[in-house]
């Protein structure tokens, strides 16, 4: 006689479906859930949540924000020097709090969000200091790449599709999204191309700039939901960036040029020589100003929608040396997990920081090139020391100078 096995099998208390119908069953006191309604009932659940906080939002006390001071020690602890672009970031985005928590006292004072630009060369830290301070905040960040945006109706990103990150970072709630802060990357790969744009249409330069203006002032864009062009039939999204910071950062490589150029336009008789003579050549983008962004190629109705304009110094050889090893998650620190996960004990010798921080100088690739380079040396151990019963490892200067050598070093060069 035939038993029936399918009346004695385990069965979902919510859908109803047996054990073999499912991925697995979550066994309870008095029933069973499976898999498929564990993760239904999961974002039942969230949205549930989300709804019951106000719009979603957590709420901002001014008592409770970390005031600039304490930005600039948290920025710190990643980030190297810098202090003055630090200062102008922890500033701008402590002010933009007060700004969203500006009450109507009827005295017809209202502040104005204060965008910012961050100049300064290759591996100086400036898509660092965005990433770190995003830490921090209690309002929606994202960080997006200026090199892909096309003018609308050419091939790339349109401008909206810089709102549709934030929307995404802030789970599609438009009151949050609208009071979020935006790192716009690579700003100066949006440059006018040439001085007359009446020969060829800029699409990629001067028209991204047009087309980011109304973002940076403050307007209401509608914003394809999930992206451009790719899904015409969407419903849009408006979005009201009158609350949005803007930080802007770009390496506007050979500006100092055009700021050696500036300087040196004054320079009519002895005391204007002997007065020019106090300016710092080895470091002339300490005293970049607006209109050298105009001569660079940014328009000026862009500039003046970016009254911040502050500046990252170039690292010299104290700093590529603390930023080797002093960060709460610098290079070195972060070879030392790796090879602890293998139960091996990775440690350098003080000759060998000296001579990444003499490459990285040569190569002048910046904090970067100090990655690069590590990279490099540690290649070889990487591979073979977790199949080996080690438990310890020293990388000694001879060893660092074999694998550099061993490595295609031109590669490094060239990056």
């Amino acid at each position: 006689m035939a038993v029936d096995t399918k009346r004695h099998k385990n069965r979902c208390s919510f859908c109803g479906r047996s054990e073999d119908e499912v991925g697995f069953l979550i066994t309870g006191m008095n029933g069973y859930i499976c898999d498929s309604c564990a993760v239904q009932a999961y974002e039942i659940a969230q949205e549930a949540l989300w709804k019951n906080k106000a719009g979603g939002m957590p709420s901002l006390n001014l008592a409770e924000l970390p005031k600039p001071q304490e930005i600039k020690t948290f920025l710190d602890q990643y980030v190297i020097g810098q202090d003055d672009a630090k200062r102008y970031l922890s500033v701008s985005v402590y002010n933009h709090y007060k700004r969203l928590l500006q009450k109507d006292n009827g005295d017809d004072v209202e502040i104005e969000k204060s965008n910012i630009i961050m100049v300064g060369s290759t591996g100086t830290g400036k898509t660092l200091l965005a990433r770190t301070i995003a830490k921090l905040l209690h309002v929606p960040f994202t960080i997006v790449d200026a090199t892909v945006l096309t003018e609308a109706g050419y091939v790339g990103e349109d401008i909206e599709s810089i709102l549709t990150r934030l929307l995404q970072v802030a789970d599609y709630n438009v009151a949050e999204a609208e009071r979020g802060i935006v790192f716009i990357d690579e700003i100066d790969k949006i440059a006018r191309k040439g001085d007359n744009p009446s020969i060829t249409r800029d699409v990629s330069g001067e028209g991204v700039q047009q087309g980011l203006l109304k973002l940076l002032e403050g307007s209401v864009v509608n914003v394809p939901p999930q992206g451009g062009r790719k899904h015409p039939e969407q419903k849009m999204i408006a979005v009201d960036t009158k609350n949005i910071l803007f930080i802007c950062g770009g390496a506007f490589d050979g500006i100092e040029k055009k700021i050696a150029q500036r300087l040196n336009t004054h320079v009519v008789g002895y005391n204007a020589v002997r007065n020019t003579a106090t300016i710092d050549r080895s470091n002339l983008m300490q005293y970049i100003a607006p209109q050298d962004l105009k001569a660079f190629g940014l328009i000026p109705e862009i500039i003046g929608r970016l009254p911040v304009l502050t500046y990252l110094q170039p690292l010299d050889r104290r700093a590529l040396r603390a930023i080797l090893t002093e960060p709460k998650n610098s290079i070195i620190k972060q070879y030392v997990k790796l090879f602890e996960m293998d139960n091996v004990k990775l440690s350098f010798e003080d000759e060998v920081y000296e001579y990444v921080v003499d490459k990285a100088i040569e190569y002048k690739l910046g904090a970067r090139g100090l990655r690069s380079i590590v990279e490099t040396i540690m290649m070889d151990a990487m591979y073979e020391i977790p199949s080996e019963q080690c438990g310890s490892f020293v990388v000694t200067l001879e060893y660092a100078k074999q694998q550099l050598e061993k490595a295609n070093v031109a590669r490094l060069q060239s990056a």
